[in-house]
């Protein structure tokens, strides 16, 4: 019988990096412009919550791609999402599907797996050890 756990180190891998592009484009989209904010309007004010949240998504995206310092990118990350959620989404509605944090509680919860399970297959972490 064919077993799938020699295969979970390039799962665990492949969720790192798809996460953590799609997370980059998080940053982007508010710092950069691309692809266009919500609404439009100029970046934010780089000292401003929006405009550290920008910064850590961008930051934390490449070193969570590239499987730089994973663990403990991964825990800010997770912390940064768990603040995002309880700060802009929550107190629109209880309900995620209705207060759009849905994203937020699920790169929370991914990027708190990481913090244990590590990067996976791919990572830079795995060449320095």
């Amino acid at each position: 019988m064919l077993s799938l756990t020699r295969w979970a180190p390039y799962a665990l891998g492949l969720l790192r990096i798809v996460a953590a592009v799609i997370f980059f484009e998080h940053g982007t989209q508010k710092l950069l412009g691309f692809p266009d904010r919500p609404g439009g309007g100029a970046a934010p004010p780089m000292l401003s919550m929006y405009g550290i949240a920008g910064l850590l998504e961008m930051a934390g995206g490449i070193l969570l791609a590239i499987g730089l310092f994973v663990r403990p990118t991964a825990f800010v990350l997770s912390g940064l999402m768990a603040a995002a959620y309880w700060i802009a989404h929550a107190p629109r509605s209880p309900f995620p599907v209705l207060n759009g944090g849905d994203a937020a509680i699920l790169y929370c919860f991914i990027f708190l797996y990481f913090v244990f399970a590590g990067g996976g297959a791919f990572a830079l972490d795995n060449r320095r050890k």
